[in-house]
């Protein structure tokens, strides 16, 4: 399992994932979860997958193979007009690999599968943000839906709906989820840190920042620390609870 976020604000993108894998509870590994091709001054695309690990490796692989060999440069993920026809260029590389590792039947491909975010911005367009489903099909961020999450997204997704404002700063945004994160992280064993954080502020058409936040990053167990003994003060303030 995993967990990963990527939200749209009105003055940019942000992204996050984390980075276990796990193989049972006696076997957890680090993978990168969240890629990115960047071409200054026209586009940044970033990818983040969770699902199979063989699948989304291989989805990455192929983009990756793609859009550097000159014999394989069709279709591309750095020749694509629009970041619609990036979706569904992840989209139907996604359904092609699951297929290739699945065999045939429905069934057979159930345990392949995996789902991904895309997000970034193409010269000409908007950024933008599209959850990709293993069907190969896919749906773009709404100003009614600003976030897309996958992976163990329950246990953080209370936070980032109630936390959520269009007009968050990156500072702020940063801050709300890496509350969403230390939550799932306590929460679930197969989510866990360090964690890959990207930033794009609209039209610039490079990455603004680009860090991996170990464990022992102070900054991260402030917030830590500091939501849950705010919790804890918040919940000592409200009534009792009384039987009748």
């Amino acid at each position: 399992m995993t967990y990963c976020v990527g939200l749209k604000l009105n003055h940019g993108l942000v992204f996050m994932s984390d980075t276990r894998t796990n193989a049972g509870v006696d076997n957890f590994s680090t993978t990168k979860k969240m890629f990115t091709w960047e071409m200054p001054g026209d586009r940044v695309i970033t990818v983040m997958t969770a699902g199979n690990l063989a699948t989304t490796q291989a989805l990455i692989s192929l983009l990756e193979e793609r859009s550097k060999r000159p014999s394989e440069r069709s279709p591309t993920i750095l020749e694509q007009p629009t970041m619609f026809q990036v979706a569904r260029l992840v989209g139907s590389t996604l359904k092609e690999v699951i297929a290739d590792s699945a065999g045939e039947g429905q069934a057979a491909s159930a345990g392949f599968k995996a789902s991904v975010i895309v997000g970034g911005q193409i010269k000409g367009g908007l950024p933008t943000l599209f959850l990709i489903y293993p069907e190969g099909n896919f749906i773009e961020v709404t100003d009614d839906a600003p976030f897309f999450q996958i992976g163990e997204a329950k246990y953080g997704k209370p936070i980032l709906v109630r936390g959520y404002e269009p007009d968050l700063s990156f500072a702020d945004t940063i801050k709300l989820l890496m509350v969403s994160f230390d939550s799932t992280i306590k929460a679930n064993l197969s989510v866990g840190l360090p964690l890959d954080l990207q930033v794009y502020e609209n039209d610039s058409f490079t990455v603004a920042e680009q860090t991996r936040i170990e464990a022992d990053n102070a900054y991260f167990q402030t917030i830590s620390q500091g939501w849950g003994e705010a919790l804890r003060a918040a919940l000592m303030h409200l009534p009792s609870y009384q039987r009748s």
